[in-house]
């Protein structure tokens, strides 16, 4: 299994466990969406499996390597990288400084210009901005920047939190089109967690739909027909 949650609580210091018993896999090559309303855990479950969050139970098996006393630096190297809600750019840094603090593992320090290459053939609009701090590109372009910098540490698995959050209307499908580009041309997983929902199920090869820190359904393109997606997320 590339990627495989069991039984796993997870909280924060001042509270309750906001993940209970969850369990979930992901296989090599898939897009895999989780999707719930806010508070449902989401993002708890990727700081988890990024090591931002210590389990208080549980094992998370990545490649069939136990995490868990694993640390956050360690999870990117074994090939985990994370791009959070809300972008978390150096915004006074140029472009290309955003992208080379990306390549800080041994491997992808070697890899670096190369990577480069890669990611401005995938977002032209990057290359023309390398000289630019990232603080004056748009949403649309920070967000790309965002991931172009995650792309940086060489990953197995690239986790998006909200990744159109703040970005225009008309450039959603575009990130999304983005998205499984990243699939097929940097051979990699992803673990999406996206607020557009419909978008989400589209792209995603399995969906779990989470509610309070638990997975009540799990399934593809149909779970957009049931009931329960449209009622909840689409407001059908």
């Amino acid at each position: 299994m590339f990627l495989e949650v069991k039984n796993l609580h997870v909280g924060y210091s001042d509270g309750a466990n906001i993940i209970n018993g969850l369990n979930f896999y992901m296989n090599k090559g898939e897009i895999v969406s989780l999707i719930g309303s806010n508070g449902a855990g989401k993002t708890t479950i990727l700081k988890a499996i990024a090591g931002l969050l210590k389990p208080s139970e549980g094992e998370i098996f990545f490649n069939s390597k136990n995490l868990v006393n694993l640390s956050p630096q360690q999870r990117v190297i074994e090939g985990i990288t994370m791009v959070p809600e809300g972008k978390r750019l150096f915004k006074r840094l140029t472009v290309h400084q955003n992208l080379l603090l990306g390549a800080y593992t041994k491997k992808s320090k070697q890899l670096r210009e190369d990577t480069i290459g890669r990611i401005t053939d995938l977002f032209p609009v990057i290359k023309r901005r390398m000289k630019q701090n990232a603080g004056t590109l748009s949403g649309g372009e920070q967000q790309m920047l965002a991931v172009g910098r995650a792309l940086m540490s060489v990953p197995k698995l690239l986790m998006l939190d909200e990744p159109s959050l703040g970005i225009m209307p008309t450039l959603v499908r575009e990130l999304f089109e983005m998205i499984e580009k990243l699939r097929i041309e940097m051979e990699l997983s992803i673990l999406l967690v996206e607020q557009n929902v419909k978008k989400a199920i589209d792209l995603a090869d399995r969906t779990y739909v989470l509610q309070t820190g638990r997975i009540i359904k799990e399934g593809g393109k149909e779970l957009l027909d049931t009931d329960m997606v449209r009622k909840a997320f689409l407001g059908m």
